[in-house]
Order: C-alpha cells, then sequence, then structure tokens
C-alpha cells in the first residue's frame, strides 16, 4: 500500500459536555458557544445540581461545567455525585475563597470564574480538564492561595484548624417531590425529612467522601456511634451502601 493509499483519519469523537447552571442565558450562551467546535457537543443542561446529577447518570458525559450557586441541590452538594461519574470543573461568578477550596476537596478539577477567560481559553480548559489536568482563572488561584495562606497561619498560631468541609443545610440537598400516585408513606417523603438534624449531618459528610474516621472526628464522636447513625440512615432511605445512600440523598436514586 503506497501513502495516498492510506486510509483517512477517523476523527476523534467529539467531547461530550453537561452545562448546568440556573440562569437559562448562561446556559443557552455557552450550549451556543461550544456547540459550535467541532470536537465538543453539549448533551445536556441542567438548572440545579439535582438536574445536572441526573443528566450526567443518563448521558455519561466526558465534562461537566457546574455553577456553585443553584436553587435546590447547589453545585457543592452535587459534587460528589457528579465527579464519580466525570471530571467536573466549577464555572461560575462565586469567587470566595472558602467555596473553591471546598469544591477542591469535593473533587472539582478545576474552578473557572466568568469574565476571566476567553472562549478559546474555555475549550483548552475543557480540553485538559477531561485529561485531568487543572485549570483555574486568577480569581479563584488568588482565592485558593489565600484560604491555604490562612490555614497555614491558623496551624502555626496553635489554634484548633478550621474544619475542612462546611456542613451544608439538609434542606439544600434534596427537593424531591414524591411522584403521582405515590401514598403519602415514608417512602414518598425526601430524604431530608425522613433523618434527624445529626443524621441529616452525618450523611452530608458521607456524600462528602468522608470515611467513618473522618466523620467521628469531625463531629467529636466515637467511630461506632458514626456506624450506629449509619445504620439507622441506611434503614430510613432504604439503602444498602453508601453509594446507593448518597444516591438517594442527593435525589438522583
Amino acid at each position: 500500500m503506497t501513502r495516498t493509499d492510506r486510509p483517512p483519519r477517523v476523527p476523534a469523537k467529539p467531547l461530550r459536555i453537561v452545562v448546568a447552571d440556573d440562569n437559562p442565558v448562561v446556559r443557552a450562551g455557552l450550549t451556543a458557544l461550544l456547540s459550535g467546535r467541532e470536537d465538543i457537543t453539549v448533551v445536556a443542561e441542567a438548572a440545579d445540581g439535582h438536574e445536572a446529577c441526573e443528566a450526567a447518570d443518563r448521558h455519561r458525559p466526558d465534562v461537566v461545567l457546574l455553577d456553585v450557586r443553584m436553587p435546590g441541590v447547589d453545585g457543592i452538594s452535587a459534587l460528589p455525585y457528579l465527579v464519580r461519574i466525570a471530571p467536573v470543573m466549577m464555572l461560575t461568578y462565586t469567587r470566595e475563597s472558602e467555596t473553591v477550596r471546598e469544591a477542591l476537596l469535593r473533587g472539582a478539577g478545576g474552578y473557572l470564574v466568568h469574565g476571566e477567560f476567553t472562549v478559546d481559553q474555555l475549550v483548552s480548559a475543557i480540553r485538559d480538564i477531561r485529561d485531568g489536568r487543572a485549570h483555574f482563572t486568577a480569581t479563584a488561584a488568588d482565592a485558593l492561595l489565600a484560604e491555604l495562606r490562612g490555614v497555614d497561619a491558623i496551624a502555626h498560631d496553635g489554634a484548633a484548624p478550621r474544619p475542612l468541609l462546611r456542613t451544608t443545610s439538609p434542606q439544600n440537598l434534596s427537593q424531591v417531590q414524591p411522584s403521582v400516585g405515590q401514598s403519602s408513606s415514608a417512602s414518598s417523603l425526601s430524604p431530608s425529612s425522613q433523618l434527624s438534624t445529626r443524621e441529616a449531618e452525618i450523611m452530608d459528610l458521607i456524600a462528602s467522601g468522608m470515611n467513618n474516621q473522618q466523620i467521628a472526628a469531625t463531629c467529636f464522636i466515637s467511630e461506632k456511634t458514626v456506624k450506629n447513625h449509619i445504620n439507622r440512615i441506611f434503614a430510613k432511605l432504604h439503602s444498602t451502601s453508601r453509594s446507593e445512600a448518597v444516591a438517594k440523598w442527593l435525589g438522583v436514586a
């Protein structure tokens, strides 16, 4: 076979993206910009974290673009579930240092603040996030640096370190409405209404990816007590594993 007889190169499959933002104008703009690229296609849009989890579960995208502040399930709360499916890049107006740090602790692969990047830079970041290379815009990088310096200063002062994760209100984690035709039994209630305040706090920490030892240290209780709480949580959520409980807690089961 001569060089001229070589079969044509098969183009690479386009990157499949889920765009999650509660602002319909932002979603439409991102979809229009990204869909104009030959190697990128937006497979779904989502208006909150719950919809983002459902879309990611259904479409299995290569990358999820995720806003922070959304009604119902916010971006930070949805992160632990989403990162099990695809790399996630925060794409938001929120720039507080604590939020940047928490997003990274929960698995985000990058953090871009609107107004600080061009379309080409966004596209380049999406490709890199897919390949495991992190991206930050200037404000996010500065916020993270400030947060890390603050933690380091506290450690050197000998004061008790701040908790790594901020506990999110259970009401923000699941806004699941009962399906038509369900009875008013416990199975039709939202997960947050079935758990006690302590159980909801522990469920938040499970969803963030903490193990029993870390939960015990965070809540100042023993690992045995954590296990007892988890057993009750599993019973109330009708779950047999952490992943199943997290899925129900986030409203995507």
